[in-house]
């Protein structure tokens, strides 16, 4: 009889229950959402701090542009005289003959949307306008202004 009553309480105690499997799965979403959010707010930061640090690599290049040119490109001409020789506006006389940067491209930002470009000549201004690709924006969506770093 003793041995019926083990067997039938051990049968009895085999599977979890469907509230507990509702529990464990729930858990389990509680921990994936976390975990995801903090995924997504790493990812995040790294493209901010990307597009600072491109930002800034551009800054140096028109800084030799600038000591090549005598001045920096104009908004009309915009970054692409980083690339090739300007053929409007004021022309740079002592532009290397592979332009100013290696491999001819202006990068965009890591959102994929090219970075706006303003300058008199005597300054620029470089602007990424963040994840949202639009102007103004706050958090992950603000703009990103060379004249902020």
């Amino acid at each position: 009889m003793l041995k019926n009553n083990v067997k039938t309480m051990l049968r009895s105690q085999v599977g979890m229950s469907l509230v507990e499997i509702l529990i464990a799965i729930t858990l389990l979403g509680v921990v994936g959402t976390l975990v995801v959010s903090n995924v997504m707010d790493s990812l995040r930061e790294g493209e901010t701090e990307t597009t600072k640090l491109q930002i800034k690599n551009l800054g140096k290049i028109l800084l030799d542009y600038k000591r090549k040119c005598l001045s920096y490109p104009d908004s009309d001409q915009g970054l692409e005289a980083l690339t090739a020789a300007p053929t409007s506006g004021r022309l740079c006389k002592r532009y290397p003959p592979n332009g100013f940067i290696q491999d001819g491209k202006i990068p965009d930002d890591p959102w994929g949307t090219p970075y706006e470009y303003e300058s008199d000549g005597r300054k620029y201004t470089i602007i990424s306008l963040g994840v949202d690709g639009l102007e103004g924006g706050e958090g992950w969506d603000a703009d990103i202004n060379s004249n902020d770093l």
